[in-house]
């Protein structure tokens, strides 16, 4: 019961990494809003975990929408005491060339953007009752990119240095900000990132490069979660912590 007593949000929650970091808060003690733009997967997530979890509907890119969630999750819990930001997209494995604007832009509005607007909604009330703990779901690929996703790369590094300076920045208004960088992960995005099908022999090519020798799993994200979210960390604030096999080294 490491997270006893905390009320938390997670975005991307419907599935992969945050639906099991939302779990796993639940398990550990806490209320978790479940906010995804999938209404049907959000709300059987939250069915799932009872009577600890609310599904919210909201596109993390709308400023709007991110402002009604958290009014929505404040209005169940009282207070946000942790916001995970997990939603993600990326760009097709291939030549950066090949990606036009419209979908580079959509890469920064899920990943970039959604931050901005989370930030803009929830630290005035993080200011009012003391402080708080934002988790910022980076990548490996802002730290050692691969080939082939250059916009997504970038994008991350740009979610990565974002979490650094939030830290810095608000830590006076006793908030941490914290950040995790998965290697690839057994998600739906696995072969968008890898450009080609999933076959063992294509997996193996990616699996060479991480020295733990496997991918990244929710679970392995959502323990890794649970430790920045919970009072054990009280002093970590600014880190991005690599959940990644080795590959970043």
């Amino acid at each position: 019961m490491r997270l006893e007593g905390k009320k938390t949000l997670v975005t991307g929650a419907a599935s992969g990494f945050g639906r099991e970091i939302a779990r796993r808060f639940a398990g550990e003690g806490a209320k978790v809003a479940i906010v995804d733009l999938n209404a049907d997967g959000a709300r059987k997530v939250a069915e799932e975990i009872g009577d600890a979890a609310i599904a919210v509907t909201c596109d993390v890119s709308d400023a709007n929408q991110v402002e009604a969630a958290i009014d929505t999750a404040l209005a169940d819990f009282g207070e946000l005491n942790v916001v995970v930001n997990n939603a993600g997209w990326s760009h097709k494995n291939q030549p950066l060339m090949d990606v036009d604007y419209d979908t580079f832009r959509r890469v920064y509005a899920i990943n970039v953007d959604s931050i901005f607007h989370m930030t803009k909604s929830i630290v005035p009330h993080w200011r009012e009752i003391g402080g708080g703990c934002m988790i910022n779901v980076g990548s490996t690929a802002g730290i050692r990119p691969r080939p082939g996703l250059s916009w997504y790369n970038s994008s991350k590094g740009a979610v990565n240095m974002m979490t650094k300076t939030l830290a810095v920045e608000l830590a006076a208004d006793k908030v941490r900000v914290c950040g995790l960088a998965p290697v690839m992960g057994a998600t739906a995005l696995l072969e968008t990132f890898m450009g080609m099908p999933d076959t063992p022999e294509n997996r193996a090519k990616f699996l060479s490069s991480i020295p733990l020798g496997r991918l990244c799993e929710p679970e392995d994200m959502a323990h890794a979660a649970v430790y920045l979210a919970s009072d054990e960390a009280n002093f970590i604030t600014g880190v991005i912590l690599e959940v990644d096999g080795g590959r970043t080294i």
